[in-house]
């Protein structure tokens, strides 16, 4: 098997295996799979997003870049084993995440391009995947750009995107878990689902993704050893956000409010066009 074939394999059973954790331990009780947002976040977030902006990044931003600067033919670390490559760059970027992270809470600009992430009232194993694009076209290219203009191996790429898929899927599962003395080192949804509470103190705070040592070293991590609560009021923004994928993105540029736009008639049969299409395919489906 390739590389790419066994991270992919890898993928699924950690998928399944989340799925199963959060239905066997949930961290908040009574949380529906199929919650507000699911088909947001899986068709337009997790799948259609990342795979135009996967070839934008790639294509449009990493290789003309690449073309233009040839840094692997005088550094390069592909001499360095695998898993030392696979380390380096898991932990330099981890390390620019905590940071970035930290200034979109702090810069009123950037925390557009990061609030929709912050949106959603029902946290899951799915709510990793809702970030804004621009917020997506700077981290990613961010992320890969070194790997390719430092000559690091081929299966550098499918092995990094595995582990932050695992731990983007693993920090915000609502799973009820502790690591003990390792959650000074390792992220988890004991740490960072009270980022995505909603209480003032938590606003900055909690910004590690995979290693949590960040938030204790630079003295940002809040841990009260007791949970955020269970009602909506708990969880998200403060404030009104759109449900709808474009509106969203609309919403980081232009404020306003979703529930009035739908006195136009033409927005009001775009936004309820797929709700109308969803119940059509399921009384098709009971005949």
């Amino acid at each position: 098997m390739t590389t790419v074939e066994i991270t992919t394999l890898v993928l699924v059973v950690w998928i399944v295996l989340i799925i199963t954790l959060e239905r066997l331990f949930p961290y908040r009780k009574g949380l529906p799979f199929f919650r507000e947002g699911f088909w947001v976040d899986l068709v337009w977030y997790t799948l259609i997003q990342s795979y135009f902006l996967k070839i934008l990044i790639f294509q449009g931003i990493i290789e003309p870049i690449h073309q233009a600067y040839p840094w692997s033919s005088w550094v390069s670390v592909s001499h360095w084993p695998l898993a030392l490559q696979v380390l380096f760059f898991l932990v330099t970027h981890d390390f620019y995440i905590y940071w970035f992270h930290r200034f979109q809470h702090a810069n009123a600009f950037f925390w557009r391009t990061h609030e929709a992430h912050h949106s959603g009232k029902n946290v899951d194993f799915l709510s990793g995947s809702r970030s804004h694009i621009v917020e997506i076209i700077i981290n990613q290219s961010i992320e890969f750009l070194p790997i390719i203009l430092l000559g690091a191996s081929p299966e550098v790429l499918p092995i990094k995107a595995l582990l932050d898929a695992m731990f983007g899927m693993f920090i915000h599962s609502n799973i009820d878990v502790k690591l003990g003395k390792w959650k000074y080192l390792f992220n988890s949804p004991e740490l960072h689902l009270w980022h995505h509470a909603n209480y003032q103190e938590v606003f900055h705070a909690n910004f590690s993704t995979k290693f949590a040592v960040w938030d204790y070293l630079f003295k940002t991590v809040y841990d009260p050893n007791y949970k955020p609560g269970n009602t909506p009021e708990n969880w998200g923004l403060y404030y009104d956000y759109p449900k709808d994928y474009f509106l969203q993105h609309a919403f980081s540029i232009k404020r306003f409010e979703e529930k009035k736009l739908l006195k136009y008639p033409l927005f009001k049969k775009y936004y309820f066009f797929r709700i109308n299409l969803w119940n059509w395919f399921l009384q098709k489906i009971k005949r």
